[in-house]
């Protein structure tokens, strides 16, 4: 085992990868599990792909995602660490509501990685996961069956809410979390192109100033949020004062806060639909 794990990462190390020992342990221990036959060879195949870039998620086809295991494949965004922030500050929001049976939708929801975190650590929470793509809808669902969440996690298909709409689901929702595309389409072009090149353009690209789809989604979440309902969404760095003033233009959201992370970047803005009497 130990020759299997210094010739992984060799060939790990030789592609660039800065953290080839570490990777190289994830690599072996995925092949071993998974391989039907020969797993050193399955596990070798494995590195080589990870040397040309492709990322480890794809390459074991599992990532954790605040300690839930999910199942990643090529369609769908793999999960960031930053993304957790999000999921944690909407596990907060719903401890603190004492609602019984919370009502949540995850929007734009890639491989149903909050919708099936938030639905792992808040049992009594009803939640409806949407994306636009097959793939990621494809994920979703194996994710939800994996994480052994469907009898409180469905996922649907639509161009944002629209895969919600005649659910019943109108002025009810208590929560909506969001991790949108929030790259412009000029550095997608330019410093951020690497990006594209193992996953989907439809899970970064955030329109001409990356802010697109926040635009609509605090506009088109207004019919399903009940008075007092809180919409949360994941931030680009630098991108806290745009997203406020959205919230603010709307006229329609009120107690608009900004989340920092651990070294001081704001990565979450949350607002609360202003009840009917004092739009």
């Amino acid at each position: 085992m130990n020759a299997l794990l210094d010739e992984v990462a060799d060939i790990l190390g030789r592609g660039g990868i800065a953290v080839a020992a570490n990777e190289a342990a994830l690599i072996v221990q995925s092949a071993y599990a998974t391989a039907s036959s020969d797993y050193k060879e399955t596990a070798r195949d494995m590195a080589v792909r990870r040397a040309t870039g492709v990322p480890l998620a794809y390459v074991t086809g599992h990532i954790v995602f605040m300690g839930v295991d999910l199942i990643a494949a090529e369609g769908a965004l793999v999960p960031r660490v930053e993304t957790e922030l999000l999921g944690y500050v909407a596990l907060d929001v719903l401890r603190s509501s004492d609602l019984a049976t919370p009502l949540v939708i995850d929007m734009c929801c890639g491989s149903g990685n909050l919708a099936c975190a938030i639905a792992h650590y808040h049992p009594d929470a009803r939640v409806w996961a949407s994306d636009l793509t097959d793939n990621c809808v494809e994920i979703a669902q194996r994710n939800v069956a994996h994480v052994g969440v469907s009898d409180r996690v469905v996922v649907v298909q639509g161009d944002l809410f629209a895969g919600l709409e005649g659910l019943g689901l109108e002025g009810a929702i208590d929560i909506i979390v969001c991790g949108p595309p929030f790259i412009s389409q000029t550095k997608l072009a330019t410093d951020s192109a690497w990006l594209l090149e193992h996953e989907p353009r439809e899970a970064f690209d955030g329109g001409p100033y990356g802010l697109s789809i926040q635009q609509r989604i605090v506009k088109e979440a207004l019919p399903f949020l009940k008075p007092g309902g809180m919409l949360l969404f994941e931030t680009g760095l630098g991108q806290e004062r745009p997203a406020k003033m959205i919230f603010e233009r709307a006229k329609a959201y009120e107690d608009i806060r900004q989340i920092a992370d651990a070294i001081g970047e704001v990565r979450v803005i949350t607002a609360r639909k202003r009840h009917e009497s004092s739009l």
